[in-house]
């Protein structure tokens, strides 16, 4: 079993649309059973909150439910459960990181760097651009995902 987990600030956001688009797309290739599939945050300022309702709505257009998910906090003891941390920015990239005291089994990437076009998801906090960042993570996961099928 392949064990992902999708990384951002708040986890009320990026993280979470990353979360339920791989969950999607990973049930439509048929390949459910193989992985694994959560988010958490580096901060803990939304614990408990549910999805941000713009994101909750982008990923219902989409056909996708995040129904029940609340924010967490990443946790020092995550490292040894999970294959992959997968960060949206910069940011938590270097927070993983320190969280972790490093990176010792390179198990940290960022969304878009499995992708032809290297970068940050869009935040949508601060841009309000949801459609942006629904692209973002979904070229993202498509990706990732054709890297990580058998």
């Amino acid at each position: 079993m392949i064990k992902v987990l999708m990384v951002c600030h708040g986890n009320i956001c990026r993280s979470p649309m990353a979360e339920f688009v791989m969950k999607d797309l990973v049930q439509k290739a048929g390949l459910g059973a193989q992985f694994r599939i959560a988010s958490a945050a580096t901060s803990a300022e939304e614990l408990g909150n549910p999805v941000y309702p713009p994101a909750q709505r982008k990923l219902a257009e989409h056909g996708i439910s995040c129904a029940g998910k609340t924010a967490r906090q990443l946790r020092w003891e995550d490292y040894e459960d999970w294959d992959l941390f997968i960060g949206m920015d910069e940011a938590n990239l270097r927070n993983m990181r320190r969280l972790f005291s490093g990176d010792p089994a390179g198990k940290c990437s960022l969304l878009l760097s499995h992708t032809d076009r290297p970068g940050e998801v869009a935040d949508p906090w601060y841009t309000g651009d949801f459609d942006a960042t629904w692209r973002d993570v979904e070229e993202g996961c498509k990706a990732l995902l054709h890297e990580l099928m058998p």
